[in-house]
């Protein structure tokens, strides 16, 4: 297999050190080259032709925010943030994956010679994914790095069926790698009287409060970090708080969440078969389950779950998706009802599932 060529761009030669030596540990990777600023790495992309960046944001010269805004216009390539700025600025993390970053690693401020290696497999699984986005448009297979729980590790399968109907439906969506560009796009195409919606996007904590702050400045839908114990509401959408499981409980005619800080799903917290779980088991037929882009196959049994109790379920298309995975799975396991591009799917919604007061 030829191996992924990687060209880091990083202003610490210390960090540049330590990621050549994590890369070229992996069998699917080299680092050809490295550059302290996006100047001389620029030229190393035109030079070298990399099959992906890793990328810092805080550097002289020029940030690596303006460098990929550029790179993304110019020159599209997969690009893996790697910076200590994602985690204490949430908000330029999410604008690196709107300006067409495929994913993002929390560089640890302190203690980065001990601390960085130990990020190995994170750095591992990402650049896997930038391998295989729709930037790149190849495949690779992805390594399993650790054990991977089922949603029963959080929620146990009930067998009793929900039999009531309501008027209104909640409508439960998940996504991954591409889900913040796609989400934003979705949601701004959705009036203020959709039906409650609920979002699982996976997020690390710290993260998904700035997300849904952008999301609710950007649509006519009021958008919020869900909290424990909030109500779902025609007009409102809850996203999962990053590094936490998001489930849908009923009491009575009233829908709320519950938070919980249960094991890794798919190795994701929060997990999207963990929320679809929760929808079947709550709502039954008065839902709708809506699968987005992302790697792996994180909500393909939750989303069938949902669809054996009545839901009707949305994946999005290959076309439109960076990476054709979770909705690629959902669909081969036959819990989805319909393959529908972004803007589809929002027409569908939109035409199906309003509700009678904003």
């Amino acid at each position: 297999m030829n191996k992924k060529k990687v060209l880091i761009i990083d202003d610490s030669a210390l960090i540049r050190e330590i990621l050549t030596e994590v890369i070229n540990s992996f069998n699917n990777f080299e680092v050809i080259d490295t550059a302290a600023d996006p100047h001389i790495g620029a030229n190393k992309i035109v030079k070298l032709n990399p099959d992906i960046v890793t990328l810092d944001i805080e550097m002289p010269i020029m940030d690596g925010l303006t460098f990929l805004e550029k790179l993304m216009r110019l020159r599209p390539i997969p690009v893996l943030i790697i910076s200590s700025l994602s985690k204490a600025n949430s908000d330029v993390a999410l604008k690196s994956l709107e300006l067409g970053a495929v994913d993002y690693v929390t560089k640890p401020s302190a203690h980065i010679v001990k601390i960085l290696p130990e990020l190995r497999e994170e750095i591992k699984s990402k650049l896997e994914i930038c391998a295989i986005s729709k930037i790149s448009r190849e495949r690779i297979s992805r390594v399993e790095v650790e054990k991977k729980y089922s949603a029963d590790a959080v929620l146990p399968v009930k067998k009793n069926i929900i039999s009531f109907q309501t008027t209104e439906k909640i409508i439960a969506i998940g996504a991954s790698t591409g889900g913040t560009v796609a989400l934003t796009k979705l949601l701004s195409m959705l009036p203020g009287n959709m039906p409650g919606i609920v979002i699982v996007q996976h997020m690390p904590a710290g993260f998904t409060k700035a997300f849904a702050t952008r999301l609710n400045c950007d649509t006519s839908l009021k958008v919020k970090e869900a909290e424990e114990n909030d109500t779902i509401i025609a007009g409102h959408v809850l996203i999962a708080p990053g590094g936490q499981h998001l489930l849908v409980n009923r009491s009575g005619t009233r829908f709320f969440v519950k938070i919980n800080d249960g094991p890794t799903v798919n190795r994701h917290k929060p997990s999207v078969d963990v929320l679809f779980r929760s929808v079947a088991q709550s709502a039954g037929a008065n839902s709708v389950g809506v699968i987005l882009t992302g790697m792996g196959d994180d909500g393909a049994l939750g989303m069938l779950e949902m669809k054996q109790v009545g839901s009707f379920n949305l994946a999005q298309n290959e076309a439109s998706s960076v990476v054709f995975g979770m909705p690629k799975v959902a669909i081969e396991k036959g819990g989805v009802d319909k393959v529908l591009s972004l803007e589809e799917i929002a027409k569908y919604l939109l035409n199906n599932y309003v509700t009678t007061h904003p």
